[in-house]
């Protein structure tokens, strides 16, 4: 009988470090451990943060520290940004700008308990900031903002370069704090989503009823995008299809009766989702009584459509409306039905970018004369001066509303040698607004 060989057990010393930093995350040795451990890897980018965060400690430097996070959140790496804005916190629980990175973090991973706690932390001290322009100040904006997901994406519309803005968090205004506002040409409320802006605080409202900017997107008229609300405000507008949606809270979910005004197969979605989180295609009642909304406190139920095209994609369209008038943004082409553009794989096949295209260079004739009709109508019924709308096209041809709010994200980050054509189209959007703001402002 040959003889056994010895059991070798490996470990992964990064893995051990970490669970030591874990363990005692104030010492800086583990950091430069990690460090070493990180650079053995070849991971020289894990191993500079974590000898920065050594350094930071040593000298008990918490801006250090919430500047590693920070360049490791605009890089996109959530994890490492979570890990160093706690231990700035460690160092210093009242950093502001740590707990309001944090908890956007936090949310985005559907802690939202946890989040709000962050965002007590950080408005409750400071509900006003202000960005000055870093190139050439062309106008001074206050924004109004919620705080949290929800709001529209201002980073295209309102460039840091020629802009100053002035964010105040509505929803945690205090006595005083319209008073201590910086001067500002315009006012764009910013807080698109009804369910998390209302009602307005009392300082907002008095704010609103005496100031005398131009004031973009209203809250009473954002209000009236919530999404039950929403087939009634479009009715009457012909050739379209707005399903009927019902909002129900957690604990009226296990009530048999609860989805009767919809039926099945239906779309749940938990109040306060974005970018598809939560949101599942239900078939039956006990799917649905069964059915987890993680920490949220209610939900919406939307009558589903089969909205496959002869191909058999899913097609969602983007529309966004400044100042009423309606710009194509992208068209989203996926084999599930629940479409979203990061997850569409647009690059393959190239015909899907060969359509996009035709869609961005002439929606109109796209989508037909008749469905454009009904895109254009329903911008002017919206009556908003930033907002935008995600449908897609039956089989008669009529449009399909997914959602039409303020919310709608609007960027230029896809590759120009992947996308050429969107740089091309897309900048129209942040030019119409550019010219909108001059002519609030200059009115």
């Amino acid at each position: 009988m040959p003889a056994m060989l010895p059991l070798i057990m490996t470990t992964d010393p990064v893995a051990a470090l970490e669970a030591e930093a874990a363990r005692d995350p104030e010492n800086p040795t583990h950091y430069r451990a990690l460090a070493e451990a990180y650079r053995a890897k070849g991971e020289a980018a894990e191993a500079m943060a974590a000898e920065l965060a050594a350094a930071a400690l040593e000298s008990r430097a918490p801006l250090a520290l919430f500047n590693i996070a920070t360049a490791c959140y605009q890089a996109g790496q959530r994890r490492q940004a979570k890990r160093w804005y706690e231990l700035a916190l460690r160092l210093d629980p009242e950093l502001v700008g740590a707990h309001r990175n944090l908890a956007a973090i936090l949310e985005a991973e559907g802690s939202l308990a946890e989040a709000q706690k962050h965002r007590d932390a950080a408005y409750r001290r400071q509900s006003i900031f202000v960005e000055p322009a870093t190139v050439a100040e062309k106008q001074r904006v206050l924004i109004l903002a919620a705080a949290g997901l929800g709001n529209v994406p201002i980073e295209a519309l309102l460039p840091l370069a020629t802009t100053t803005r002035i964010t105040w968090f509505a929803d945690y205004a205090g006595a005083g704090d319209a008073d201590r506002l910086p001067p500002h040409d315009v006012v764009f409320n910013a807080a698109g989503d009804p369910d998390k802006t209302q009602p307005l605080l009392p300082e907002v409202q008095r704010f609103l009823l005496r100031q005398r900017a131009p004031l973009l997107n209203p809250p009473e008229k954002v209000a009236r995008t919530q999404r039950q609300l929403l087939p009634q405000l479009l009715a009457g507008i012909a050739d379209l299809d707005v399903p009927p949606v019902v909002r129900i809270e957690r604990e009226a979910l296990r009530d048999p009766r609860s989805a009767e005004a919809i039926g099945f197969p239906l779309i749940l979605r938990p109040t306060g989702a974005h970018g598809g989180q939560g949101v599942r295609l239900v078939q039956s009642t006990e799917e649905l009584a069964a059915a987890d909304l993680g920490e949220a406190d209610a939900c919406y139920l939307t009558a589903y459509r089969d909205y496959r095209s002869p191909d058999r994609y899913f097609r969602k369209y983007r529309v966004i409306f400044i100042d009423r008038e309606p710009y194509a943004y992208h068209l989203a082409i996926s084999q599930h039905w629940l479409v979203h553009y990061f997850s569409a794989d647009m690059l393959h096949p190239s015909w899907k970018r060969a359509e996009e295209e035709r869609f961005l260079a002439d929606p109109a004739h796209a989508l037909g004369a008749k469905a454009w009709a009904t895109i254009d109508a329903i911008g002017r019924r919206l009556d908003l001066d930033f907002a935008g709308i995600d449908f897609s096209l039956d089989g008669e041809r009529r449009v399909l509303v997914f959602e039409a709010n303020a919310t709608m994200a609007v960027h230029l980050r896809d590759s120009p040698e992947n996308f050429p054509y969107k740089h091309q189209h897309v900048p129209q959007i942040f030019a119409a607004f550019a010219a909108m703001l001059a002519r609030r402002i200059g009115g």
